[in-house]
């Protein structure tokens, strides 16, 4: 009789207990999932109206004064072998401003150190050196945990997905502030693809 109890108590007890595992298990697998999918929701936004950055004044703006117009919106240093792209920046930014077409350009010293001045320094620098006219902005990070709420969207939001590699790459942004395409460093501002892609966008 005790022999009949206990092999009955021992089958009850391990009934609970896998019961009990397998409602955990499931319930780990759902909250993954739900985290995984809201992660998903989170990154996957090519919009960036939403967003808002600080020009060199101090003064906050909001990408949203843009709408209607076409971005290309580049990182930019001044001691960096591409810095002589600026000429190429303001060239075409001559050429397009008036059909609606805006450059937005924002120093950034997370390569070699190659933007280490003050902001004056850094206008003074463009406007002498290269006649720029185009909006220059506070300078940000691009890489690591600080990087700025506008370069998040941007790497994560166009192809190739992934940090930036070095100054002077560009993003094209459509008139309604959607990421349309992304060039690394060595494409040149005057290139047939960078002002093909600025001219589709302006033709929409």
């Amino acid at each position: 009789m005790l022999k009949v109890i206990f092999t009955v108590t021992f089958l009850m007890v391990y009934v609970l207990n896998t019961s009990g595992c397998s409602k955990t298990e499931t319930t780990n697998s759902e909250n993954q999932s739900k985290n995984l999918n809201s992660k998903k929701e989170i990154s996957v936004n090519k919009n960036i109206h939403d967003i808002s950055v600080v020009n060199m004044d101090g003064d906050t703006v909001s990408l949203s004064k843009y709408k209607g117009k076409v971005l290309l919106i580049v990182n930019v240093a001044s001691k960096c072998g591409y810095t002589s792209q600026y000429e190429g920046l303001e060239a075409i930014y001559k050429k397009y401003n008036g059909q609606g077409f805006e450059i937005l350009a924002f120093p950034c010293n997370d390569f070699g150190g190659q933007e280490p001045g003050s902001n004056e320094e850094i206008r003074t620098f463009c406007e002498t050196k290269f006649n720029v006219t185009f909006p220059l902005f506070d300078k940000v990070q691009v890489l690591g945990d600080d990087k700025s709420p506008l370069y998040e969207r941007l790497i994560n939001n166009s192809e190739p997905e992934g940090d930036i590699d070095w100054n002077f790459e560009k993003f094209v942004i459509s008139k309604d502030g959607d990421i349309t395409a992304r060039f690394k460093s060595k494409a040149k501002p005057e290139s047939e693809e960078i002002t093909g892609m600025i001219e589709t966008e302006l033709s929409k």
